[in-house]
C-alpha cells in the first residue's frame, strides 16, 4: 500500500481474499455537489469532506451566486463549516444567467477559487427561476467562456412544456447543445449528471472539449425505482432517471476508462416534509455514500480496478489540476443506512432521508464507521 501523501500513477491497488475485496485509489473528487447554505451546508458537508478532497460546489442557492465576489463570500462559508482538521477544497462556480457580462467571466478567469460556470435553463431544476431563458442571450459570454478556457457546466434539459419529460435531454442536446458546440469549437462543456444512451453517444462522438458527470443514483437506478409499491418521492430527481436500457448505457460509459466520463454525485439534500410534499422538489441525497456507491456499480460490472480513473483522475485532467496526493481505501463490508440523518444539531428540526435509508451499501471506507 503506498505511503500517505504519496503521488502514484499506477494501477490502483486491488486485494480480492476469498470473498472479501479491498481498494486503495488517490482520494476522489466530487465534480458536481449540491451543499446548500446556512444550516444544512453545516449538517452535509462533513459527508462529502470526508469522502472527497474537493469538489465542484453548484451555486444554485436561493440567492443564486452570480458573481466572482458572491463565489468567494459562499467560498468562505463552506470552509468556515468544514470539520475540524478537514482541508477539503471547494471549487466555486457562477450562476449563469441573461445578464452574466463577459466582464465577469474575466474576473473569474482571475480568481483563483472560480472554476467553471453552471447554465441551467430557467425552470429545469431546484433553484433554476433565474436561469438562462435563452441561450442565444448568452453567446457573448459564451465566447469570453471559450477565450479564458473556463467550463460550462450545462443542466442538460429543455423546459418546452411539449416535450416529455424523459425526453428532455435528448432535445436539448439536439436544440441547444449541438449548435452552442459548434459555435464555439473551443468551449470546454460538460454534460451533468447525463442520463440517457442518446447523451453518452453525444459526448462519445463529440470533441475532446466535451466531458460528462455520472451520478450513483442514474447508474444504479431505472424510472421503476420511483413507482415500486407506490410513488416514491425520495427517487425522484432531476433529470428524471430512465429506462433500463439507458441505465446499462451509463454503466457502460463509467466503466469504459473513457476520459471524457466522470465522477460527480449531484448529491442534493432536501428536509423530508420537503420531499414528501404534494409538490415534492426533486434530488437525492448520496453524499453519506458518495464513493461508496460507485464502488458497487464497479464491483457489479466486474471493473473495480477501473474505479480510480473513473473517480479520481479524469475529473481533474479535464480540469487542468493534479490528481490528489493522499489515498483512501475502501473494503467490501456492508453497513446499514440509517432511515433518516438527524439534523437537529444543525438546528433544522425535520430530518433527511437518505439514499438507501433503512437498507444497506455493501463497501465503507477502511478506518472508520460508515
Amino acid at each position: 500500500m503506498p505511503p500517505p501523501g504519496s503521488a502514484r500513477t499506477a494501477s490502483p491497488e486491488y486485494r480480492l481474499s476469498g470473498e472479501i475485496v479491498s481498494l486503495t485509489l488517490i482520494r476522489p473528487d466530487d465534480w458536481h455537489v449540491h451543499l446548500r447554505d446556512g444550516a444544512m451546508l453545516r449538517a452535509v458537508l462533513p459527508d462529502t469532506a470526508r469522502r472527497f478532497a474537493r469538489a465542484i460546489v453548484m451555486p444554485n442557492l436561493k440567492t443564486p451566486v452570480r458573481t466572482v465576489a458572491e463565489a468567494h463570500a459562499y467560498r468562505e462559508r463552506i470552509l468556515a463549516a468544514r470539520p475540524a482538521g478537514s482541508g477539503f477544497e471547494p471549487l466555486m462556480t457562477l450562476y449563469l444567467t441573461d445578464n452574466t457580462t463577459p466582464a465577469e467571466i474575466e474576473r473569474a478567469r482571475a480568481s483563483a477559487h472560480v472554476h467553471a460556470v453552471k447554465y441551467y435553463p430557467a425552470g429545469a431544476t431546484t433553484h433554476s427561476d433565474a436561469g438562462v431563458t435563452d441561450i442565444e442571450r448568452c453567446y457573448d459570454t459564451l465566447a469570453a467562456l471559450e477565450a479564458v478556457g473556463l467550463p460550462l457546466l450545462v443542466h442538460g434539459e429543455v423546459t418546452d412544456s411539449s416535450v416529455d419529460v424523459f425526453d428532455r435531454e435528448a432535445v436539448f442536446i439536439e436544440r441547444v447543445l449541438v449548435p452552442i458546440v459548434t459555435r464555439f469549437p473551443r468551449l470546454k462543456v460538460v454534460l451533468e449528471h447525463v442520463t440517457t444512451a442518446d447523451g453518452v453517444a453525444f459526448v462519445r462522438a463529440a470533441p475532446d472539449t466535451i466531458a460528462a458527470t455520472l451520478t450513483a443514483h442514474h447508474l444504479l437506478l431505472n424510472r421503476n425505482a420511483m413507482f415500486r409499491g407506490g410513488l416514491r418521492p425520495h427517487a425522484y430527481c432531476l433529470p428524471v432517471l430512465k429506462r433500463e436500457r439507458h441505465r446499462a448505457a451509463l454503466v457502460e460509459a463509467a466503466i469504459s476508462g473513457s476520459p471524457k466520463f466522470f465522477l460527480g454525485t449531484d448529491s442534493a439534500p432536501h428536509a423530508r416534509a420537503t420531499k414528501e410534499a404534494a409538490c415534492g422538489c426533486a434530488g437525492l441525497y448520496t453524499a453519506h455514500a458518495g464513493i461508496e456507491l460507485y464502488a458497487e456499480v464497479f464491483r457489479a460490472a466486474g471493473a473495480l480496478e477501473r474505479l480510480e480513473a473513473f473517480a479520481s483522475l479524469h475529473g481533474p485532467a479535464f480540469y487542468g489540476l493534479a490528481p490528489n496526493r493522499d489515498h483512501l481505501t475502501l473494503i467490501e463490508a456492508p453497513w446499514s443506512v440509517p432511515p433518516t440523518i438527524d439534523l437537529a444539531a444543525a438546528g433544522i428540526a425535520d430530518g433527511l432521508v437518505p439514499f438507501r435509508a433503512g437498507e444497506t451499501v455493501a463497501f465503507r471506507i477502511e478506518g472508520g464507521d460508515a
